[in-house]
Order: C-alpha cells, then structure tokens, then sequence
C-alpha cells in the first residue's frame, strides 16, 4: 500500500481497529526486518524491529498518537515522556494530538544519563514531577530494562508511573518485569503478530 493510500486510508477510517490495521502494514513494510541481529540487551534474534522508519514516517507518527491517546486511562495523565531515544519521536505527536483532543498532556524526555552541562538535569522538559502522574512510551520492548530506566529516574523525581505503552511487545520478559513493578503495561502490538504471519 503506498503512503498516499495510507494517508487517505487515515483520514476516512475512524474506528481504532481501522488505524491500528494501517499502521501494521506501515510496521511491516518499513520497520520488520528478518535477519541475525543482536539487541540492546544482548541477546542474539532472527528479527529485529526498527520503529523509527514507522515513527517517523507523518502517517505512522498521526495514526501512533491516535492509537495511544485511545489507550489513555480515563485518570489524570499529567506528563508523557520516556527514555531517549525511543521514546522521542513519540512524545511530540502525542502532545501535539492531546491539545487537540482537549486533553492537553506536556511532554518530558529522560536522559540515559544526566546533561554534562547547563541543567546538568536527567529529566528534561519538566521542571517538578513530584506527585504528578506519567505515562512512559516505548517503541520496542524486549525484557523491559530500557522503559524500566526512565521509570527509575522518574520516580526518584517523585513522578508516579501509571502505564507503560509500547508500540511493539517483543514477548522477551517485559510484561513479567512490569508486572512485578506494578505498573500496568500495554502494547499496541505483539511481535507474535509479525511473525506468525
């Protein structure tokens, strides 16, 4: 399906499952790759997911944020942010789509480690977290140590974590690591769903 279709496809389908239908095929064109890799965590796989070509792509980034906005727990949602660099271009067009939607949500980036200059802060775009609710976005989630460092740092701010969305599940770990946390923990997609096709 080309990008313009996509595009038209957007913007007459209303219904999630619609969009979510979309962005798959965006997912599985541009960001499903089938060869030996190593991931972040070491571990060695037949399959990778690269989710910036989709993230960044106007369609994908328009059709993630509407996914995850729809996935927004009806609780005050105060911050959405998450680690550098997944979560980055993610936290733009949810933003730009919750003032949209009447819901305004600022957004926040947390640093993997802090700036060596300036601020010298770890989380950047808020000035105090203390007692405010956050919602961490990921693009990929494999044993769930990355998202799990953002939330770390988070809640040293004093932030409360109160769910972790993850464009993609790799099924390696993160919904038990989450779990134990106590955070609730919602992918759009499974990596089952890539595979098993």
């Amino acid at each position: 399906m080309t990008a313009l279709r996509l595009m038209e496809k957007a913007t007459i389908d209303t219904s999630a499952s619609d969009l979510r239908q979309s962005v798959y095929e965006l997912i599985r064109r541009k960001s499903f790759i089938q060869k030996p890799v190593t991931l972040s965590s070491g571990k060695q796989s037949n399959h990778y997911f690269d989710m910036k070509p989709t993230m960044l792509d106007p369609i994908g980034a328009n059709i993630l944020a509407e996914l995850i906005f729809a996935s927004l727990p009806s609780s005050r949602i105060d911050y959405v942010g998450g680690l550098e660099l997944g979560a980055v271009p993610l936290i733009g067009p949810i933003v730009m789509l919750s003032a949209y939607k009447g819901r305004p949500i600022p957004g926040l980036i947390v640093r993997k480690k802090p700036k060596e200059h300036g601020t010298q802060r770890l989380v950047e775009g808020a000035d105090d977290v203390r007692g405010k609710n956050v919602l961490v976005v990921d693009d990929v989630t494999t044993t769930g140590d990355s998202a799990l460092k953002s939330i770390r740092a988070l809640q040293t701010a004093g932030a409360n974590v109160v769910l972790i969305i993850s464009i993609l599940d790799r099924e390696e770990g993160a919904t038990d690591l989450y779990k134990r946390e106590g955070i609730a923990f919602r992918p759009l997609f499974k990596a089952s769903e890539f595979l098993n096709q």
